[in-house]
Parts: C-alpha cells; structure tokens; sequence
C-alpha cells in the first residue's frame, strides 16, 4: 500500500526537494509559504487552491505555482479524494539558471504538466544517476523560465515598508520578537502593521514570525539535528511547540520530515 505521503531527497542534488501524496484527504495545511520556489501538480481528483489573495478549485492537471515567501494552501474540497506532486527549488541555484519568481500562480497547460509529472518521475528513480537529474533539472526550469516569466509589479512606498517589516522578521525569527520591534524597523505604527501586514501577506505578523520558524526548523532536520534542539534553536518553546506548528504548516511531524528519504 502507498503511504499517504513521501518526501525525497538526495544529499548530490541538495538544491531540490520532492514530495508525493497519494491521498490528500489526510494532508492539510494551515496557512503558510516556502523559502524556495515550488511548483507541483494536482495528479487526481480536486482540491482547493489558495494563492495570496486568489482562491479557485482545480483538478487533475493543474500546475500550481508558488513564489518564496507567498502564502498559500492546498486542502480538500468536503472530503473529497486527490492525489499531487510537489517540487521545492532552492532560490540560489534557480538564480544560477537566471530563472527569478514569476507573476503565474496557475498552468492548465497539458504540455508543463506532462513536463512536470515526467521529471518527478525521473528526479526519484533510484536506478538514474545523479549527474542526469541535474542535467534535466536545468532543462525543466530554463523551459520553466520561459513559460511563465514575466516582470514583476511596481512597488509602493507602503508596501516597501511592509517588504521591510517582512525581512526584519525573517532576519530576526529565531529571536524572541515584539510587534513593537517589527513595527519600529519598518517605520509604522503597530496597528497600522497589523492591519496591512495581514492584507499584503495573508498573516499576521506574528503568523509570519511562526512560519518563518517552520522554515527555519525544516532546514535544520534536513541536515538531521535532533528535533528537540532544533525546536530551542528555532524560537519555539518546546519540542511539543514546534510538533503542532510543524504538522500545521506542512501536514507532516517533524519526525516523518526528518527520516523521510
């Protein structure tokens, strides 16, 4: 029988992370973002997709797109079953490629999901060597690239000091943090911080501080530390603190996420 859900890794492409889960009823997510860019691909049945401020129901061969730092979640729609694919691609080796975060959120195209689906397929073969999985890598996000590039949105004057509160947070997340710490080094009130930290971002600040711990915690168990250190390292009180933020943020303990191979 196939687990409900897999994680794979392998220590020669450490710039790529993979996921596949076979029953999406049993995966839920709170709401949360990644550090790296992710891709993946609804392989059966639907889901709900939420991106920043877009909400929509998609199927079996959708492609969802999610840029660094957006947030977003996938869920299902009253118990329904789905199954997907995830690829997690760390940025600096993206920025290698000239590849940088694009303005689409959602493919339908036949053509980038059977891209898609067949290089996962590859990517966790045992039996194909490593030096090939790079070499298609750099093939799948150079025609990724050429898909879905687009330039980005001006900015705002307001929206650059919610970017600056943003990155004071994820600067500082392992620290112990006070609203008024954030409000001050971007230059806003902490009420007006609340109110638009949540309109921009889709969380709170101190939902983002949270996240960014997850963020930090998954790459510290993927290099194998001991959960109950990485918990203290990461700001949580405890081992139980980041179990429950963990298990919300990516539907997997951090147990599961660090022997998952």
């Amino acid at each position: 029988m196939r687990t409900p859900s897999r994680f794979w890794r392998d220590p020669a492409l450490p710039f790529i992370e993979a996921r596949e889960v076979a029953d999406g009823r049993k995966v839920c997510y709170a709401l949360h973002s990644h550090a790296s860019f992710s891709i993946g691909a609804v392989t059966a049945g639907r889901s709900s997709y939420l991106n920043g401020d877009c909400w929509q129901e998609i199927d079996a061969g959708s492609v969802v797109i999610m840029n660094p730092g957006v947030v977003h979640a996938c869920n299902p729609i009253a118990e329904q079953p789905w199954s997907y694919l995830m690829l997690f691609v760390e940025l600096p080796w993206l920025a290698e490629l000239g590849f940088t975060p694009v303005n689409a959120t959602l493919s339908r195209s036949p053509a980038l999901f059977e891209a898609l689906t067949a290089f996962y397929a590859l990517l966790v073969d045992e039996r194909i060597e490593a030096a090939h999985k790079q070499a298609a890598a750099r093939q799948f996000f150079l025609g990724l690239s050429q898909h879905l590039q687009a330039p980005p949105a001006r900015a705002t004057p307001a929206d650059l000091r919610l970017e600056r509160a943003a990155a004071f947070i994820r600067a500082h997340c392992t620290e112990p943090l006070k609203l008024d710490d954030i409000a001050e080094a971007a230059g806003l009130s902490a009420s007006y911080l609340i109110r638009a930290f949540k309109r921009h971002f889709g969380l709170t600040p101190h939902g983002y501080l949270l996240d960014r711990r997850v963020q930090y915690a998954r790459a510290q168990l993927r290099q194998g530390r001991l959960i109950a250190e990485v918990a203290l390292d990461a700001g949580f009180a405890d081992q139980a603190h980041l179990q429950r933020a963990f298990k919300q943020h990516l539907a997997a303990t951090p147990g599961h996420y660090r022997s998952a191979q």
